[in-house]
């Protein structure tokens, strides 16, 4: 009989052990501050993470895990299957050749361009793009390039520095070496998150007024995945219509779309 009720127990614990690999989910996260800070290790902090959280907290039908992808390999780790879904997203990137669902617009933000500020510069600075040193993130899509991606032809076409570092672009600007950077791209969100942790700088540094680009995030899910687009928002709508996912979004410095931000 105790041989029998191993043999139970072991198919009742690997039954369950299915049940929980059906339902979870793994979601792609790279270092894109404040949506989500992603350290070396894995770690991650900022809107994602906390989604994630009250996604987790409020349902108990899909477990939602954090995968660290990075900006340059989130479509092909997207395409072989290493993570399911990716909040967070413009469909303006380079996910039109990848087949995906999307969910509507989540986030509003937009890119800027930063210099430093000194006597007897204004807007025009922002004019010539092409003539000035220019730093910006790796693996991240831009107007001014057309969206290209590509290292080798970004450095055709443009005096270019690729970093990893959002802090580190601001910091090579305030060092005032016009051959290590002079305009560095960052978003409106991330600016804010700067200003919030290092607020002397805001005086320092010249933004422009002309906008980089402006965009709509959503999520995204594979279309084999465990989860559809559909019923991501499902399980989203009960945070938007009681105003937590706004709460979360405000906290961040960042922007919902028109369509959440009149809901009660």
């Amino acid at each position: 009989m105790k041989s029998i009720g191993n043999i139970l127990f072991a198919g009742l614990v690997l039954s369950c052990g299915a049940a929980v690999a059906e339902s979870r989910v793994v979601i792609g996260a790279y270092n894109f501050p404040p949506i989500a800070s992603v350290t070396t290790t894995g770690k991650v902090s900022g809107l994602l993470a906390d989604l994630v959280n009250e996604l987790n907290t409020r349902q108990s039908d899909y477990a939602f895990v954090l995968f660290k992808t990075a900006p340059k390999r989130r479509y092909l780790d997207f395409q072989q299957g290493h993570y399911d879904t990716i909040f967070f997203e413009s469909t303006q990137w380079s996910w039109q050749a990848v087949e995906n669902q999307a969910t509507p617009p989540l986030l509003m933000d937009e890119d800027v361009y930063v210099a430093l500020k000194k006597p007897g510069r204004d807007q025009s600075f922002f004019d010539h793009l092409p003539q000035r040193r220019i730093v910006a993130m790796l693996g991240y899509h831009y107007g001014f390039a057309n969206f290209e991606t590509d290292e080798q032809r970004l450095r055709q076409n443009f005096d270019i520095l690729l970093s990893h570092n959002h802090r580190r672009n601001i910091e090579l600007l305030l060092i005032d070496r016009p051959s290590a950077a002079e305009i560095a791209i960052v978003s409106r969100s991330y600016l804010a998150l700067h200003f919030t942790l290092n607020p002397t700088d805001q005086a320092r540094l010249l933004i422009s007024n002309k906008v980089d680009q402006r965009y709509a995030l959503r999520a995204l899910t594979r279309p084999d995945g465990p989860i559809s687009a559909d019923t991501l928002m499902a399980l989203l709508n009960p945070l938007i219509q009681d105003g937590t996912y706004a709460a979360l979004v405000k906290r961040y410095n960042l922007q919902l779309p028109d369509a959440l931000s009149t809901k009660p």
